[in-house]
């Protein structure tokens, strides 16, 4: 017999492809030149499968760029990631009216969060969004901090309220079950 979810926490610790979406921060050439070039690589290999599986799935997903006058382009491995990134000045995506009104439309309640930089933008996205009582969800394994900051990690989002997981814990609850077309395509 199946567990009960009928007294499900406030907060719910599985994702659902019905109530998700995907949020990626400010993925720019300038930030990406800033980076360490390992954790970019992981970053950026994250992101595009979090990217690839949302579109499989049907999630809506959400990108954004931080200054782009100033920040000049999209990074160039990472141009596939939204055919028209949302453009903010504030460092929270929840401070920006027009990233906060697409998030709103969505109807969907729990956010996966990835991006860059996971000291600044990502959680002040993330600590938004808690207060706006949505379920964050951080892969940790696609957020990331320029090399000035080597020790941040999205650790602050999770005192904020996130729940801080993995690429392919993200994937996995997603899927649910092995065996299905979309669990074929996107396990690799």
């Amino acid at each position: 017999m199946p567990f009960d979810h009928e007294h499900e926490p406030q907060a719910p610790l599985w994702l659902d492809r019905e109530h998700a979406l995907l949020l990626v921060i400010d993925v720019q050439e300038k930030l990406a030149s800033a980076m360490p070039a390992d954790g970019l690589a992981l970053m950026q290999k994250n992101a595009a499968v979090l990217i690839k599986a949302a579109r499989r799935l049907g999630l809506p997903v959400v990108a954004t760029e931080q200054y782009p006058k100033a920040s000049a382009t999209p990074c160039r491995r990472c141009a596939s990631f939204s055919r028209a990134p949302l453009e903010k000045m504030e460092f929270s995506c929840g401070a920006s009216k027009p990233i906060a009104r697409k998030i709103l439309a969505s109807g969907r309640k729990q956010i996966i969060v990835a991006g860059m930089e996971s000291h600044v933008c990502v959680f002040q996205t993330v600590r938004d969004l808690v207060r706006g009582e949505f379920s964050v969800f951080v892969a940790e394994d696609g957020a990331l901090a320029h090399g000035r900051q080597p020790r941040s990690r999205p650790a602050a989002c999770e005192k904020a309220g996130a729940t801080l997981t993995s690429t392919e814990t993200v994937l996995f609850d997603l899927l649910g079950a092995a065996g299905t077309p979309e669990f074929k395509e996107l396990a690799r």
